[in-house]
């Protein structure tokens, strides 16, 4: 999970300074008539829309990863009647990593509403006032989702640790009963 987690973040923070980049190459659009130039305010609204739905994917892979995996651990846990510590630090882990997700979540919802108050294209009146908000929202906010998700990759390592020796305890745990540690090894290997 945490090369996944991080390519995708990679990925993420790539369109956020695509995104930014092409703002900013754009400038102010209140005033502009070249319909070239309104075009590429529309690739800007599009880019915004989808760098905003893969901020929010790639958050909520965090997220997901942590509500499977600690469900896993506790599941295993109870059924090998393995030491409680494990369900314990699985928990301590999603609860370090969730307000990063959530912040970042948040994050992108906000440049969204600065972009969208911004707009020329709303039609409403005072947008103009909108557009510095924007620009340092936008590249303020930016920086701190790229920090959520370097948050969220510290406890997804960890948990990765986690499951590890969990599996190890698994293994022990069924060697002790006479039990085919073979098994263990096949569903830590879907993990």
């Amino acid at each position: 999970m945490e090369q996944v987690f991080s390519r995708a973040s990679m990925f993420a923070v790539a369109l956020l300074v695509a995104t930014a980049c092409l703002g900013l190459w754009l400038g102010d659009l209140h005033g502009q008539t070249d319909p070239q130039v309104l075009r590429w305010g529309t690739v800007h609204r599009l880019s915004g829309v989808l760098t905003a739905l893969v901020v929010v994917l790639v958050n909520s892979m965090g997220v997901t990863y942590f509500i499977g995996t600690g469900r896993w651990c506790r599941e295993v846990v109870e059924a090998y009647g393995l030491d409680g510590s494990f369900i314990a630090r699985s928990r301590q882990l999603k609860r370090s990593a969730f307000p990063y997700a959530l912040l970042g979540m948040l994050g992108v919802v906000a440049i969204v509403a600065l972009g969208g108050a911004a707009d020329p294209a709303s039609g409403r009146p005072g947008t103009e006032a909108w557009v510095t908000p924007h620009l340092l929202g936008g590249l303020g906010i930016g920086a701190g989702i790229a920090l959520c998700f370097l948050g969220q990759l510290a406890p997804i390592r960890g948990h990765s640790r986690l499951v590890d020796e969990l599996m190890d305890a698994v293994r022990q745990a069924r060697a002790g009963r006479g039990l085919d540690t073979e098994a263990a090894s096949e569903v830590a290997a879907a993990q």
